[in-house]
């Protein structure tokens, strides 16, 4: 199987997942979070460090509906959860005590979705 099929693969079952999740514990962030990845793969967000602290604090849990870029700096512990991570960022996250995970196990730490922000 290619790379992009295994891709376009992991990405039917985490919306179906999502969508399994918002259903089960009545938390439409989850069903937001679906029809957001049900749109083309273009639309997908690419976050930077920078704007992550920027609109966070100490202890937030963030979900970033795509990939999670290392430019800036990340000043505070927080949980992000995405689709994928560069290297750097990953690294950043981690050096200042956060954690980073795929929005499969954020939603498994998550379920009910409470205190969780979105950032596109």
């Amino acid at each position: 199987m290619s790379s992009s099929m295994e891709k376009n693969h992991r990405i039917r079952k985490l919306i179906n997942l999502l969508k399994k999740a918002a259903r089960e514990n009545e938390a439409p962030i989850w069903r937001d979070v679906a029809k957001k990845l049900e749109s083309s793969s273009a639309n997908y967000s690419e976050i930077n460090l920078s704007k992550i602290n920027r609109h966070t604090s100490k202890g937030d849990k963030v979900l970033v509906p795509g990939k999670v870029l290392g430019a800036g700096r990340i000043e505070k512990s927080i949980i992000v959860g995405a689709i994928g991570f560069t290297k750097s960022a990953e690294s950043k996250i981690s050096n200042s005590d956060g954690d980073t995970f795929s929005i499969e196990e954020f939603i498994e730490k998550n379920p009910s979705g409470k205190n969780v922000k979105i950032l596109e």
